[in-house]
């Protein structure tokens, strides 16, 4: 049976934990003087020159490191020259190390290997810079895996000159064909609906054509902003319908990449960024293999050199999304941080997703005069949603967890919320009288969402809910609202609650159901 084990994994393992001065005073002088067959045996030492440089060597050691694995460049052996490519990029000093790798660039086409010019692409990707799209420029598309470096090269030279950001405020004209996804959680997709029937200005605006998991699909009916789509709440993301590209396709990757670099996403990218358009691509609800996803962002970008595929703070996020008819290929501003729930400065680890507790509020209806009651108030983000949509309600918090309460009130305070409308307290919510001075039938609305079991283990969930129903019925005034996330299958154990909505919602990998019941009038005497 033969040995799994690499001989340069081994060598690199033993030798990453030993001083820069053993490296370097030992083993380099025996690694230059030895045959070819002993290098090759001990080659893992170039990984663990460029590691150990990085972690412990000073300023002057690492440029010895540096001129070393230059000079390895021009080794006989690919395999050395391999690996002191990739040992470079750690060491800093860029322009240096890239004039020596495009050294190796000027050498005749037919002594350089496309496993080498893989190789070279690779480091380039890391290293390279306007002397790296100079030579490619140069090379005239000599080698298709040089387009990797060129596109990741121009990605990095235009993220830290003139870091791009989107344009909230640009009147988007050309609505004719336009369709637009608002992507939200599956089983929100109705409260979104409802949301957007109701705005005052954008119903008017945009026409629904069509409701399915997860998903509103728009119409723009006149010219917007995104600025003017952000007023709602209830979405997780704006996705701009590129194509769909049926799955049948016999050349999927370049039909896909066609719809990357169409028109449609020039005029999008052109209009709504600042600086240079940048996007990340990605396969919703699906794995895709890593060298599938590089052809397609690499075809995208011979079609369109002006679209840089970047996954790393990029302005744009190409979405693909499964659907019945084929793959949605979908452009999506990534708008960060998120100016509708910028109020939101802390967080606890089980906290409500803020476009769900915006769902919650208006699930809710608030009115005038609510006296609003969240017993586990966590990061606040529900109550916050809830001020918003009236100002003059008197809202009561409490949490048992002391860190949650100092976290909601540094959001309270964000969004602006005046301390003389909260009353903060930390407590069990079964001492309500003693932990917050509610009354029975004094509540108008309560809104929680209780821990889940998942995120934050409870001991006895079923036990807890039936509680939450129980003290709900007793301190809600007849009329009053119970809107929560229900993690159970359990219904209210009193009668007087009865259940006016009920939706099922995908809370990030698993369901639970986000409910409104209602206080029936005291039976008259």
């Amino acid at each position: 049976m033969k040995s799994s084990t690499n001989p340069a994994k081994e060598v690199y393992k033993q030798l990453r934990t030993e001083s820069w001065e053993t490296l370097w005073e030992r083993e380099v002088p025996l690694f230059n003087a030895g045959n070819s067959e002993s290098r090759l045996a001990r080659v893992g030492l170039i990984r663990a020159i460029g590691v150990v440089a990085l972690e412990k060597a000073t300023q002057a050691q690492r440029q010895q490191a540096r001129e070393w694995l230059t000079s390895l460049l021009q080794d006989p052996e690919e395999k050395i020259r391999r690996y002191a490519l990739n040992a470079l990029p750690k060491l800093g000093e860029r322009s240096q190390s890239e004039k020596a790798v495009l050294e190796l660039l000027d050498q005749p086409k037919a002594e350089r290997g496309e496993r080498e010019v893989k190789n070279l692409s690779q480091t380039l990707s890391k290293i390279g810079g306007e002397a790296t799209l100079k030579k490619l420029a140069e090379l005239h598309g000599e080698h298709e895996a040089l387009h990797v470096a060129e596109q990741k090269v121009k990605a990095q030279l235009a993220r830290k000159e003139t870091p791009a950001s989107i344009r909230l405020d640009a009147k988007i004209k050309e609505t004719r064909k336009l369709r637009i996804h608002l992507r939200t959680r599956r089983g929100m997709e109705l409260l979104l609906r409802d949301e957007l029937q109701a705005h005052p200005k954008l119903k008017s605006r945009f026409k629904i054509v069509r409701t399915s998991p997860g998903c509103v699909a728009l119409a723009a009916l006149r010219p917007f902003t995104l600025a003017e789509l952000y007023q709602l709440r209830c979405f997780g993301s704006v996705n701009f319908v590129l194509g769909v590209v049926p799955d049948g396709e016999a050349q999927h990757t370049e039909a896909i990449a066609k719809v990357i670099a169409s028109e449609s996403t020039q005029l999008l990218c052109r209009k709504l960024t600042e600086g240079q358009p940048r996007y990340r691509l990605q396969f919703m609800r699906a794995k895709v293999p890593p060298r599938k996803v590089q052809a397609i962002v690499n075809a995208a970008f011979a079609l369109c050199p002006e679209l840089l595929n970047d996954p790393r703070k990029s302005p744009w996020a190409v979405e693909i999304f499964p659907e019945k008819v084929g793959q949605s290929v979908e452009l999506r501003p990534r708008v960060l941080p998120d100016p509708r729930f910028s109020y939101r400065v802390d967080d606890v680890p089980a906290s409500t997703h803020p476009p769900l507790a915006a769902a919650m509020a208006q699930m809710a209806g608030i009115q005038s005069d609510e006296i609003i009651w969240d017993p586990f108030c966590g990061s606040g983000l529900e109550l916050i949603e809830c001020a918003r949509l009236n100002s003059a309600a008197s809202i009561i918090a409490n949490d048992i967890d002391g860190p949650a309460i100092e976290i909601a009130r540094k959001n309270f305070e964000s969004a602006g919320i005046s301390s003389d409308r909260i009353a903060l307290s930390r407590g069990d919510f079964r001492n309500y009288v003693k932990v917050t001075g509610i009354q029975p039938a004094s509540v108008s609305l309560i809104i929680a969402n209780p821990p889940l079991g998942r995120r934050v283990r409870i001991e006895d969930l079923k036990g807890l809910i039936s509680e939450f129903y129980q003290i709900a019925a007793k301190t809600l005034r007849p009329g009053g609202r119970l809107v929560f996330i229900n993690p159970l299958k359990l219904e209210s154990p009193d009668p007087s609650l009865k259940l006016e909505a009920r939706h099922r919602v995908d809370l990030g990998g698993f369901d639970c159901r986000v409910e409104h019941w209602v206080k029936a009038a005291a039976p008259s005497a």
